[in-house]
């Protein structure tokens, strides 16, 4: 079996090797400007009116049988009840499974895919679905439409996506929304590695505030329905908006 990319994957690999491979030419790095605004503004058209979500940011990897597969399940139905749409990075493992609790509560459920050379697309239980080739312009989206963070577990990726939205909510970029981090006995080490931080000075003691680390779901969806409170000035849709052909929606 060749272990050959398809023609349109190496064009995106080849694409992100020269976003990252220093100066080039300027009028080839203004063209890469305009297609990664031209990926944002179809992420912004395509999710606008998706609704108010909660984002949940777990391994691509666990199989339907794993443990972790089925609590995040159970736990995505149980936030999708409160009236959220789940939002997820549109893959396999934790992130199918968020999706797919949407579906078992009959909510809605959102995807935003990158596209990976080892990877088939997005899983099969997305009402919405969106398309990226870089992970900056996914990870954006991601957190625009959120209003509550869950991360089960998961790998170098996951954590990527806690420590930029634990920071961006540290440096008041945006608001203090509520962030979960569920399964202390997988992330005991991290755990230990923020006390570390706390105890150095490298991050101060009320950043330990910013999460909560959980094995309880009735713990967890209390703490993601503070996002509902007059806090946020989340208020249920009477009726869906009208979507405009000419901003492409």
């Amino acid at each position: 079996m060749s272990n050959e990319l398809p023609p349109t994957e190496k064009l995106a690999q080849r694409s992100e090797e020269f976003f990252l491979s220093g100066p080039q030419r300027r009028t080839n790095e203004l063209r890469y400007v305009f297609t990664v605004a031209r990926q944002f503004l179809l992420g912004f058209r395509k999710l606008h009116f998706v609704g108010p979500c909660v984002t949940f940011f777990g391994s691509a990897r666990f199989k339907e049988d794993n443990p972790y597969y089925q609590q995040t399940r159970e736990l995505a139905a149980r936030v999708s009840r409160l009236g959220f749409t789940i939002m997820t990075g549109g893959g396999p493992g934790a992130m199918e499974a968020a999706n797919r609790g949407a579906k078992d509560a009959n909510g809605k459920s959102v995807g935003c895919n990158i596209e990976l050379p080892f990877e088939d697309g997005g899983n099969p239980y997305l009402d919405v679905s969106v398309d990226f080739k870089h992970f900056f312009v996914r990870k954006v989206l991601l957190l625009k439409y959120s209003y509550a963070f869950v991360v089960v577990p998961g790998g170098a990726g996951t954590m990527d996506e806690l420590f930029e939205t634990l920071t961006l909510i540290q440096t008041g970029k945006i608001k203090q929304f509520p962030v979960v981090i569920f399964g202390t006995q997988y992330y005991q080490h991290l755990e230990a590695l923020l006390n570390q931080m706390a105890e150095e000075g490298t991050i101060s003691p009320e950043d330990r505030n910013l999460y909560l680390c959980t094995d309880s779901m009735d713990e967890a969806v209390a703490h993601v329905a503070k996002a509902i409170s007059s806090e946020f000035g989340l208020k249920r849709r009477k009726k869906e908006p009208r979507q405009r052909w000419w901003l492409a929606e």
